[in-house]
């Protein structure tokens, strides 16, 4: 059972956060901005991709190319006579550049023909999904007409050697807020705890009320838990402010435990809380603390997976990787949206949870008690 003096400096706590109204605003309103701009800007999902057109065949077939490529609602095409396409492309005007060559229809005649897809590079993620957007389309409108044809004559299409069927579990639709929104949750819970917990407890330090805080009973542990429990409550309730936008704005599948996202949640919490604490033992004010908390998240998120694929990183990274909190929620927090894992799959990634949250809040333990 906790302690009178606990629940006093939790319930202190508690009353100075909610009392202030930009507080408030930080703990609830600005996690659904969040969750909003990230659900609609972090999309690597192509629509309405602007296409600049060279069309030197300028046939039926070319033209005919060009209208599939408008009708399906993934590219807008845009003409490009003459030398303007090389100035489209420098100017950012165009997402990709489409060149049909001359004889380009004689492909229905069995003959090799060719079309150019240009990219601007320095957009490498964009460049790269467009440019396999466009060959797919190509080809399959190739394919198609050489069916058709085929068909007309009354001459049976040539087989493929490979009929390639794909299917994509959980996510049919390839749609990349599926993968981005959940993992807002880890984010913005991260974002939360360490700014609270840390620039709490240098708060104490900056004002000098924490060497008033140490001559009264209450104790060192006391001290800690009831500076960061307010906080944790807090995180938890973002989780389920966050998961609701996500599920009914986002329309978000939900397919695990609400339950075990909690659970999850509460382990990540720990960790979060640890370095926070962590972090305000090496800092005297809060302005530092607030640098120090915007040092950490950085290395956090580029090592977490949210954006880049683990597997991609060099293998020293991949094994730093293992420490970062980050990592394991955003599995947790993916496989129970979308795949709808339970504890049997996802333990590996509570228990490193666990383990990293009591290394770090032992350390942060530590190191309070030498920085009094």
């Amino acid at each position: 059972m906790a302690s009178p003096r606990l629940r006093a400096i939790v319930r202190k706590e508690l009353i100075q956060a909610f009392r202030d109204p930009r507080m408030r605003t930080v703990i609830f309103v600005v996690p659904v901005l969040q969750t909003l701009v990230f659900g609609y800007a972090v999309t690597t999902d192509v629509a309405g991709a602007r296409i600049a057109v060279r069309d030197t065949d300028v046939s039926a077939e070319s033209r005919l190319l060009v209208e599939t490529l408008e009708g399906g609602g993934v590219f807008e095409p845009v003409a490009a006579p003459g030398g303007s396409l090389e100035e489209m492309v420098d100017r950012g005007e165009v997402d990709a550049a489409l060149v049909i060559p001359d004889g380009f229809g004689e492909f229905l005649l069995g003959r090799s023909t060719s079309v150019q897809i240009i990219t601007d590079g320095t957009e490498a993620v964009t460049s790269g999904v467009v440019a396999a957007y466009l060959t797919q389309a190509v080809n399959m409108h190739v394919s198609r007409r050489l069916a058709g044809e085929a068909a007309a004559a009354g001459i049976a299409p040539a087989a493929p050697v490979v009929d390639l069927r794909t299917s994509a579990w959980f996510n049919p639709g390839l749609e990349s807020r599926f993968f981005f929104v959940p993992g807002v949750i880890a984010m913005i819970v991260m974002i939360i705890t360490l700014m609270l917990s840390s620039m709490a407890i240098a708060r104490e330090k900056e004002t000098g009320t924490i060497e008033q805080v140490m001559v009264t009973p209450l104790r060192k542990w006391e001290f800690i838990l009831g500076k960061t429990l307010p906080f944790g409550l807090i995180g938890l309730a973002d989780i389920i402010v966050v998961t609701a936008v996500a599920a009914a704005w986002f329309g978000i599948p939900v397919r695990g435990s609400v339950l075990l996202l909690l659970a999850g949640g509460c382990v990540y919490i720990i960790s979060t809380l640890g370095a926070g604490v962590l972090i305000s033992t090496i800092n005297r004010t809060q302005q530092q603390a607030m640098l120090s908390v915007f040092f950490f998240i950085m290395p956090a998120v580029l090592l977490s997976g949210f954006a880049f694929p683990v597997e991609n990183m060099p293998g020293f990274l991949r094994v730093a990787t293992l420490a970062n909190p980050v990592r394991h929620m955003l599995v947790i927090v993916r496989g129970i949206f979308l795949k709808g894992l339970g504890f049997d799959v996802l333990w590996p990634q509570f228990a490193a949870l666990a383990a990293i949250g009591m290394v770090l809040g032992s350390i942060a333990i530590l190191r309070f008690r030498k920085s009094l």
